[in-house]
C-alpha cells in the first residue's frame, strides 16, 4: 500500500478528530506568525513550533488507516 492509497483509504474516527485539530492548530499559528502587528518574540517563537506541530500531526493522520482497508488491499493483491 503507497502513501498515495493510504491517503485515500477510510481513516478511523480518533485520527479524523486529531486531523481536525492539527489543521486547526496549524491555522491559528499561521495566523500569528502573519500578523500585521508587532507580537513578543515568545509568542512568534511558539506559534512557529505550533504549525510544526499542527502540520506533522495532520500530515500522520491523514496517512492512518482503518485495519479493514488495509486487509481489503491485502486480499485484493492476492
Amino acid at each position: 500500500m503507497n502513501v498515495l492509497e493510504r491517503a485515500q483509504a477510510p481513516t478511523p474516527k480518533f485520527f479524523k478528530v486529531l486531523r481536525t485539530i492539527g489543521l486547526a492548530l496549524l491555522a491559528v499559528s499561521g495566523s500569528i506568525v502573519a500578523a500585521p502587528v508587532v507580537l513578543p518574540a515568545v509568542v512568534v517563537s511558539v506559534a512557529g513550533y505550533a504549525a510544526v506541530v499542527g502540520g506533522v500531526l495532520s500530515a500522520v493522520s491523514q496517512i492512518t488507516v482503518e485495519d479493514s482497508a488495509k486487509k481489503q488491499q491485502a486480499t485484493d493483491e492476492r
